[in-house]
């Protein structure tokens, strides 16, 4: 069976008159959103409006939920305990929950975003926050994480989890991110990530900061909107995946393809 892969976006991360990135175009190339639910972007009108053409498109709607630092766009850490966590993201999936139901559909994956993403890879209270949360809300999400604390705890409770792979930053040897603001941390060479992009998908490898290969068996790849030059090289990457005979697809359908219910 050929490849197949979710290609994945943040969007909806404006605020009120302010836009970040090109939602209009991104969402003409990807096959599931990860949308802002308000807390480190978005408001009731940009998610809305989002979900609208998401479902247009037909393109999955995922929550992306944040810790609740509007003004550092959620990538600050907060000295949040458990509980607050597990109810902000309960807060933020029911936001978003709201406009898909609006709009006749409902939210198919959660990816948690910035911060909040970075420590739930590693931190096994907030992992099991986020799942808890997600478990209680719906046992059919799904999750969108790195290996790590979160895809453990998700598992542990029964919920199927999709692997991201983070195409445009550099990965350490155990799988994590190099951290923002290190050097070589966010690639930018436009033909180095999509080749790494093809060889992910394509052969289950992704080349480390110290130039070891780490096996990365990806079920979406995420493609960030927000640089210059970021749609042009979305459509680069879904080219090129098509032409290696990648099938792009929604999330729901790449994860029923590789993991088929007896």
């Amino acid at each position: 069976m050929n490849p197949m892969i979710d290609l994945v976006a943040d969007l909806g991360e404006g605020f009120g008159a302010y836009r970040i990135g090109n939602d209009t175009e991104l969402l003409d190339i990807v096959s599931s959103a990860n949308i802002a639910c308000g807390f480190h972007a978005g408001d009731p009108d940009i998610m809305n409006s989002t979900v609208a053409e998401c479902v247009s498109r037909g393109v999955g709607i995922g929550a992306h939920p944040s810790f609740p630092d509007l003004r550092g766009f959620g990538r600050r850490a907060m000295d949040l305990s458990a509980d607050e966590v597990r109810n902000d993201v309960l807060y933020q999936l029911g936001a978003l929950s709201a406009f898909a139901a609006a709009h006749g559909r409902r939210v198919a994956h959660l990816a948690p975003h910035g911060r909040l993403g970075n420590l739930v890879a590693v931190r096994p209270d907030y992992a099991s926050a986020v799942a808890d949360a997600a478990s209680r809300f719906d046992e059919d999400l799904i999750i969108v994480a790195q290996e790590g604390e979160l895809a453990r705890a998700a598992r542990a409770r029964g919920l199927r989890v999709a692997v991201v792979g983070i195409v445009d930053r550099a990965y350490q040897e155990d799988g994590t991110l190099v951290p923002r603001g290190t050097d070589g941390a966010v690639l930018h060479d436009a033909r180095a990530i999509v080749d790494r992009t093809v060889r992910m998908v394509c052969e289950g490898k992704l080349r480390t900061v110290t130039g070891v290969d780490i096996d990365v068996e990806a079920d979406t790849v995420l493609l960030h909107g927000d640089n210059e030059g970021a749609v042009e090289l979305a459509r680069l990457i879904r080219s090129e995946l098509t032409s290696a005979g990648v099938s792009i697809a929604p999330l729901g359908e790449v994860l029923a393809a590789k993991h088929p219910v007896a």
